[in-house]
């Protein structure tokens, strides 16, 4: 059932202020003045309109009454104030409670509420739960428990939002609600401003929820009525908000701008509504555009000074009268109520199949060509009758009519308006909803959070508490201690006590003594084992530096013999290029690769055992620094034990001061006190020997001495007692201080070590992390020069091997023209001796076939002048690119030599980096484990005082289960037992039936 919202207008009088500022009433109200507000000339139609002289009972029977009978028949309900600030909401909603003329909305509804409840059918049961929170700075707060400060806002399984984790207090009578109430209102923040000086710095929502079941029939309603008192808006220049109070004026206009874009929202008919802007409107949502009937009251300030904010506000009321709310019955049915739905709509179903299959029936001998007569048609009115039965059925086997039951067919209020307010939002459900349960968990998680904060500062601030009382009493107990020693200093016997003074003052400065000695002594075994560390440590730092020196000394030796070794290969190299290029094949270079090869394994093994004993050189360097690191620590535990012994034997001997000070004063009090005491005796023996006259005298003041001897020796016993007893406790103070003290020391310096130990490694680690980057900057390069050299080498190789083959080629067929000319000189010798020619032509023309057939071709049948000089231009064409690739190689051997060197230095210096990173992170480790120490065993000393406090402050209802109350209807109760446990009846208000 769709309905609108119901808007009441209320404009208060012109209060003390506005009147003493000559404010003008700038509203008018015309026709008959109960629907129509006018301002600057322009009328705002409502609902309704109260004038500023209306009661308080007028407005409640206006606006909340017919919400009562709604609630209780399973509907929810909603009644807010809005305005601005200084309007009179509060004052509309609460009034003055128990003020039978000023009490507001939220009284009259409670006693109007339980009034039906006593006049319904006694077979009817109730079950009545309140609950009181705030939104105060976006954060829900229970004001029924201080201790949940930030509670989620979560959706039931009908997509109803509900704040999570609220109390809710089950009641019975009125009283027990206005208790809940008076609770509310003493923990929900108020603060002064110009404008009100009682300004509410929250929304503060009051929920009633009605459970209501008929024992007979087992059926079960259930109703919500919320009543939502809304902070006013705020303008910083009348309110002079400052601090604390701008920032909840902030949130209450943040939280008041969202309410205004949802009604924007359900006005214009968007797709989407920003429920989920504010935590206010997460609350109403179910208010605005869904399952309840709501009533919005608007209230107004009719001055002139407050002009705008009017304005805004009736144009918000306007706005509010269009939307729809779907408002459907809360009820559980039973499963023969579910049951005899079934079988209605079964029936139903039947029926219309029994239609569909006449009618089909029919159409197939029309479709056949066959005709039917008309008494056989199935007619419109046969059909409506058929329709008529089932609606009788649906009629008669319904339940008794009441108003709870008009939209009964609706199954699930929630999904109706939810297709009305926005019906794109079935695209993806399955998704939102996944989303939707993600922002409740997250929610979940800040609202632990929150309420750990909170409960850690109550526990700080009952901390605080508890060392205030303590501080207060220890400055008792002094002026306590300082009145009974100007007691005693007013005394006039105090020889006694001074001699008695003067002994403990002895004694304690022996024990002091005695004390100094020992701590002393404990020093100098301090100072002596100090000592023997700086020595170790000194011994440990000549043996670095010793290892530092043979470390370098190796190290140059290191690169001296490499940079010797790379010589020799750069001159072999040369030296086998030199070989290459004359060509010359034997078994004497063989030798020579032979001897040359094992020359490089032999470097190759020398280089390895070095590298080895520089790795075996850095692990024991990386040994020594360990120690070193080890000493340092013990160092420093060493110094601060120092400093606290040091911080130890200056207390001690201030107060060995002290007391050789007021041992001289006690001594010349003591040398004045025996100097008058000889006066005394003096001026005795001059009355004694004066004469016999005076021995009555003598006798009697003997007598009376005696008796003075006696009481003042009593007295002095007693006075001496108490000194004693006062002095011991003041001995003990004292000593707890000077170990608070020393333990405040200690705890501070202790603190400013590790924070300068933390601040070194963070500066150590910003460095080394630095270094880090440039080593991996320059590892980087590294590779790539490696891969470059990689793929030179490879065409080095290529190239040698092309070289090779090509001298390999040359040589066999050298050697194959040296075999044929040494045939042609053969033959040419053999042929002379059969001819007969001189020698010496024999030896021309055997040189010059040996030279031609040195450079003729594989062709006999070219010239032997072409053939040679092919050779030649083929030999040097060879000759040149040897030469080539010769320097190549020479450039290529250099520069690999020195990236080799330049790889092996910074290898070096990445692992040292590598170990004093990971040193440091062990080091980091230990302080995070340390911290975590500290801070798990303040947080076991924190639960510890938690508990103590909690066990000493702990109440009787916080904590319990609540238990229900039923109601019966149909007889009011003749008394009931309050809250607060005494019997109250229940009063009569007027008006409130």
């Amino acid at each position: 059932m769709s309905e609108s919202i119901k808007v009441i207008c209320r404009v208060r009088p012109l209060n003390e202020q506005e009147k003493a500022n000559d404010s003008k009433f700038v509203v008018s109200f015309p026709g008959d003045g109960n629907t129509t507000v006018s301002l600057g000339g322009k009328n705002f139609s409502f609902d309704h309109v109260v004038q500023p002289k209306a009661s308080q009972l007028e407005v409640y029977e206006v606006v909340a009454k017919p919400i009562v009978a709604d609630v209780l028949n399973g509907y929810n309900g909603t009644i807010f104030a809005y305005g601005q600030t200084s309007s009179g909401k509060t004052f509309t909603m609460e009034g003055i409670l128990g003020d039978p003329v000023f009490q507001g909305v939220i009284p009259r509804i409670v006693h109007d509420i339980f009034n039906h409840i006593y006049q319904m059918d006694e077979n009817l049961e109730f079950h009545i739960k309140v609950s009181y929170f705030e939104i105060y700075m976006e954060k829900i707060r229970d004001l029924l428990d201080v201790s949940k400060t930030n509670l989620p806002v979560h959706e039931d399984k009908d997509r109803v939002p509900y704040v999570k984790g609220v109390t809710e207090k089950f009641v019975a009578t009125p009283e027990e609600v206005f208790d809940a109430i008076d609770e509310g209102k003493a923990n929900r923040h108020v603060a002064v401003t110009n404008m009100n000086e009682h300004s509410s710095r929250s929304h503060s929502v009051f929920m009633i929820n009605v459970r209501q079941e008929n024992l007979e029939t087992q059926k079960k309603l259930h109703g919500k009525l919320y009543l939502v008192d809304l902070a006013g808006s705020e303008k910083v220049a009348k309110t002079g908000a400052e601090g604390t109070v701008l920032d909840e004026a902030k949130n209450i206009n943040k939280s008041l701008s969202a309410l205004g874009n949802v009604i924007n929202a359900l006005v214009e008919g968007s797709s989407h509504v920003p429920y989920r802007d504010s935590k206010l409107t997460r609350i109403l949502q179910e208010s605005l555009g869904g399952n309840a009937r709501t009533t919005m009251v608007i209230c107004c300030s009719p001055a002139g000074y407050n002009d705008a904010e009017t304005k805004s506000t009736l144009m918000f009321g306007m706005r509010a009268k269009t939307i729809k709310n779907m408002v459907t019955v809360n009820e559980e049915l039973t499963a023969d109520e579910w049951r005899r739905r079934y079988e209605r709509e079964r029936e139903k179903v039947r029926k219309l199949r029994n239609i569909l299959s006449h009618l089909e029936s029919e159409l197939k001998h029309w479709r056949a060509g066959e005709t039917v007569s008309q008494a056989d048609w199935f007619t419109e009115n046969q059909y409506a009758g058929a329709l008529d039965d089932t609606r009788d059925s649906t009629t008669t086997s319904s339940f008794p009519s009441t108003p709870m039951l008009d939209s009964v067919t609706t199954s699930t209020p929630r999904s109706a308006a939810l297709t009305n307010a926005s019906p794109a939002k079935n695209v993806g459900g399955v998704q939102l909803q996944l989303l939707y349960q993600q922002l409740d968990d997250r929610d979940d998680e800040i609202n632990k959070q929150a309420q750990t904060v909170a409960r850690l500062r109550q526990q700080i601030e009952e901390q605080d508490v508890v060392k205030n009382s303590l501080c207060t009493e220890c400055e008792r107990q002094l002026e306590e201690i300082t009145t009974l020693q100007a007691e005693c200093l007013l005394n006039k016997d105090e020889v006694k006590e001074v001699l008695q003074a003067l002994e403990e003052l002895a004694m304690n400065y022996d024990q002091k003594a005695q004390e100094m000695d020992a701590i002393s002594k404990e020093l100098e075994e301090a100072q002596e084992s100090f000592l023997l560390q700086t020595r170790l440590i000194h011994s440990k730092d000549g043996e670095l530096s010793q290892l530092k020196d043979t470390h370098q000394n190796q190290k140059k030796k290191y690169t001296e013999m490499t940079s010797s070794l790379l010589k020799d290969l750069i001159d072999v190299g040369e030296c086998l290029s030199d070989q290459i290029m004359t060509l010359s094949v034997g078994s004497e270079r063989l030798d020579e690769f032979t001897v040359v090869r094992l020359y490089v394994s032999k470097i190759k093994t020398e280089v390895k055992l070095l590298h080895s004993r520089v790795r075996q050189l850095e692990e024991e360097r990386v040994q020594r620094v360990q120690l070193m690191r080890k000493s340092d620590d013990e160092s420093k535990d060493l110094r601060t034990r120092l400093h606290a012994f040091e911080v130890k034997v200056s207390t001690l001997s201030d107060k060995i001061d002290e007391s050789e000070s007021r041992k001289r004063q006690l001594q010349e009090t003591v040398d004045s006190l025996n100097a008058e005491l000889a006066k005394l005796r003096a001026n005795e023996q001059f009355i004694t020997g004066s004469g016999q006259q005076n021995e009555q005298i003598l006798a009697g003041q003997s007598a009376i001495r005696a008796k003075l001897d006696e009481e003042f020796k009593r007295q002095s016993e007693y006075y001496a007692a108490q000194v004693k007893s006062l002095r011991d406790e003041l001995d003990e103070k004292q000593k707890k201080l000077e170990e608070y003290k020393d333990k405040a020391n200690n705890f501070k310096f202790q603190s400013e070590k590790s924070q300068e130990e933390v601040e070194q490694l963070r500066e150590r680690l910003a460095t080394k992390t630095k270094l880090l980057g440039t080593f991996e900057k320059t590892a980087e390069k590294r590779e790539q020069a490696r891969k470059d050299l990689r793929g030179s080498e490879e065409t080095v190789n290529k190239e040698l091997q092309t070289l090779h083959n090509l001298r390999r080629l040359f040589i066999e067929e050298l050697n194959s023209r040296v075999k044929k000319s040494a045939n042609g000189v053969n033959e040419l010798t053999v042929a002379e001796k059969n001819t007969g020619k001189p020698e010496g032509d024999n030896m021309a023309s055997q040189q010059q076939n040996v030279s031609k057939s040195l450079f003729m071709d594989d062709d006999d049948d070219e010239p032997g002048q072409a053939g040679s000089l092919a050779q030649r231009e083929k030999s040097a064409l060879l000759e040149e690119e040897l030469d080539k690739l010769n320097k190549m190689r020479r450039q290529l051997l250099r520069d690999n030599a020195e990236l080799r060197c330049e790889l092996s230095k910074v290898e070096k210096r990445l692992e040292c980096t590598l170990e004093r990173v990971r040193s440091l992170e062990l080091s980091l480790k230990e302080a995070k484990e340390g911290a975590m120490r500290d801070r798990k065993r303040y947080q076991v000393e924190v639960e510890r005082i938690k508990e103590v406090v909690r066990q000493r402050n702990i109440t009787g209802r916080r904590g319990q289960s609540q238990i229900a109350k039923p109601i019966r209807a149909g007889h009011a109760p003749v008394s009931t037992t309050g809250g607060s446990g005494t019997a109250v009846t229940r009063p009569d208000i007027p008006g409130s039936s």
